[in-house]
């Protein structure tokens, strides 16, 4: 209603005469004067105190959040009125300012620009804290991965990345300053030209003017709504991602064909070829002591992939954040060949990683995504560009160069991401589940794609890993990890013979159960006995390691030979391949999981529910002592 009284009480007849008046005129050139310089301080000093409030934490932040925040609701009267106490003639620090730097700031433009600020300003932290608090600091620390300075981050990807949200604050700290009243004419006065405003010409006109009062309070209503419409809700939320949203591409396109091997005339960066064999020629062993959260050592000869793997919480991704030196939880000395970079920073160490999620910098291209590292150690822009196109036409995304990471699928930007990495030139290479996105066709092209990259690699790789084909077929060695501790580090053959953990035994498809070796077997920790071939000494802790298809599924209790049997309840049948695994529980024993052919399971006539009995000959079960 009342923005409604104002169109209906507008003059309209009158309002060019009125808006055009030499007071009018004069206080809006004021008011833009002052409403600019306001933004401009707000901008130099709340960029900084948002950034303290979002990423920094220290004793009394929420003490000074609520004084940075306190004008938004303190009385704009009020603030005038500290101001005046705080700057004035006769203030805390009016005297100083005036005696040491000749600054008087009540009743001058100086003034009326320090009160746009007080009560503006808030606006502006309180929008870019929000932007700056939402954004995933793992885009930040892969660009400090890829070798670009703190600086080098900020302008490129945190400045880019919280744009939005700084415009929003930037434009309603503006037009919070264009129309502020109280405090200018609390603390600067009503001087015409030096501090009447807009607002306070409002306030003039409104005792003797009332029509021409009207149609400048419609300008001001008018300046106020165009910004609200332009932020579209931006400084309330996240910003619309217009690229967001895509038309998915059909199955058969999401892996293209591997690009050919490169033949022996090509030259590095044509497409196809290893474009960065003319960096990749020195050799960095790998020798590193974590304390911390995670407490072992590595070392490693160049060319080596190790991949690390444990169940949730062992430590996996800890480990790899201390080797890029992004955690307080562990701290990694590192030796990369002779160089120690132990005390440097993680842009300066060579160490290229990709996390979970690939953190692509959303606003950049996926050819600027690759391009960045080389970018960051001062490749020229041309040559960047085409050794990152080389790598993107290596992983088969090479079409791909000119989207948007929200333009591409998850398959497609796991991709990009690993080309992002190798093209950096690292001299240790950490991947964070890397192909787990994708599906398993492009799985397996991808993983052909690293393995022939690992292979002239002069530095060593850490892959974390689910996957055990991955580690088997990537991996030199595989590093387990349990509460950050290495629990066996050893050849994928043998940790796939003698498994020393129950999680790994089930990540690679194995039956594991853990018990103490007893005369003639091992007594289950989960209760019952397992009889063996080969037993261990007596009371040694001991994993006892069944293959699934070690495992005979009956219908009735069997006869012959079988030493360990048991019987059990059909819990699920699941499809691997051209078999079935059945996971069996008893009473009597662990959970047991056994792989059949699907003829057997019909003949059985397994279901859910079903009532079988399982059996296991003692020579195929295998006790690791832990």
């Amino acid at each position: 209603m009342p923005l409604i009284g104002i169109l209906v009480r507008t003059p309209w007849g009158d309002l060019g005469e009125h808006l055009g008046s030499p007071g009018v005129v004069e206080a809006l050139k004021l008011s833009l004067l002052v409403s600019l310089w306001a933004l401009g301080l707000s901008l130099v000093l709340g960029v900084p105190l948002a950034w303290l409030l979002a990423r920094v934490e220290f004793k009394g932040k929420a003490l000074v959040r609520s004084l940075v925040l306190l004008p938004m609701v303190l009385p704009p009267t009020v603030g005038g009125v500290a101001l005046l106490l705080g700057f004035g003639r006769r203030g805390l620090l009016g005297p100083w300012l005036e005696d040491s730097f000749g600054i008087t700031l009540p009743f001058h433009t100086s003034g009326a620009v320090v009160a746009a600020t007080f009560v503006a300003m808030p606006f502006l932290v309180i929008s870019l804290e929000g932007a700056l608090g939402g954004l995933k600091q793992s885009y930040e620390e892969t660009a400090a991965s890829l070798g670009a300075s703190p600086v080098r981050v900020f302008f490129t990807v945190t400045l880019p990345m919280v744009a939005p949200g700084l415009v929003a604050g930037a434009a309603l700290t503006w037009a919070r300053a264009l129309g502020e009243f109280g405090a200018t004419i609390t603390f600067a006065g009503n001087l015409p030209g030096t501090t009447q405003t807009l607002p306070l010409q409002v306030y003039l006109l409104l005792q003797d003017q009332p029509e021409a009062a009207t149609s400048v309070s419609l300008l001001l209503l008018a300046i106020a709504m165009a910004v609200l419409i332009a932020l579209r809700g931006r400084w309330t939320g996240t910003p619309i991602d217009r690229g967001a949203v895509t038309t998915p591409r059909p199955a058969a396109q999401e892996a293209a064909a591997p690009a050919p091997a490169p033949g022996p005339d090509e030259e590095p960066g044509a497409a196809g070829a290893v474009p960065a064999r003319s960096a990749q020629t020195g050799h960095w062993p790998l020798h590193a002591t974590v304390t911390g959260f995670n407490r072992l050592t590595l070392e490693a000869e160049p060319g080596t992939t190790i991949a690390v793997v444990g169940e949730n919480g062992a430590g996996k991704t800890t480990l790899l954040r201390a080797l890029l030196g992004l955690t307080p939880r562990a701290h990694a000395d590192l030796r990369l060949g002779d160089a120690d970079v132990t005390t440097l920073p993680p842009h300066k160490r060579q160490v290229a990683w990709v996390p979970q999620d690939g953190a692509l910098f959303p606003h950049l291209s996926a050819l600027a995504n690759t391009a960045y590292g080389l970018r960051a150690r001062r490749v020229p822009r041309a040559d960047a560009r085409r050794e990152a196109q080389a790598w993107l036409d290596r992983l088969g995304v090479g079409h791909l160069a000119q989207r948007r990471p929200s333009q591409l699928s998850g398959g497609q930007a796991q991709r990009v991401a690993l080309a992002r990495a190798l093209a950096a030139r690292p001299r240790l290479l950490l991947l964070d589940e890397p192909l787990a996105a994708l599906d398993q066709t492009t799985r397996a092209h991808v993983r052909h794609t690293l393995r022939t990259h690992l292979a002239g690699f002069g530095g060593v790789c850490l892959i974390v890993t689910h996957d055990p084909v991955e580690a088997v077929s990537l991996a030199d060695r595989v590093l387990v990890l349990a509460d950050g501790r290495a629990l066996q580090d050893a050849p994928p053959a043998e940790v796939s013979r003698h498994p020393r953990s129950p999680w790994v035994a089930r990540m690679l498809g194995r039956n594991a159960w853990p018990g103490i070796a007893s005369a003639d077997g091992l007594a289950l920790a989960a209760g019952g006995r397992l009889v063996v071939a080969e037993a261990l000494p007596e009371g040694a802790q001991a994993l006892a390691i069944i293959a699934p298809e070690a495992v005979s599924v009956h219908r009735d209790r069997p006869g012959g030979s079988p030493r360990n049997v048991w019987r059990g309840t059909v819990r699920e049948i699941t499809a691997v391949g051209s078999r079935l695994r059945v996971l069996i529980a008893s009473p009597d024993a662990p959970d047991l999981v056994a792989e059949i052919t699907p003829g057997a399971a019909a003949e059985l006539g397994l279901a859910d529910g079903s009532e079988v009995w399982t059996s296991v000959k003692a020579t195929e079960v295998t006790l690791v002592r832990l």
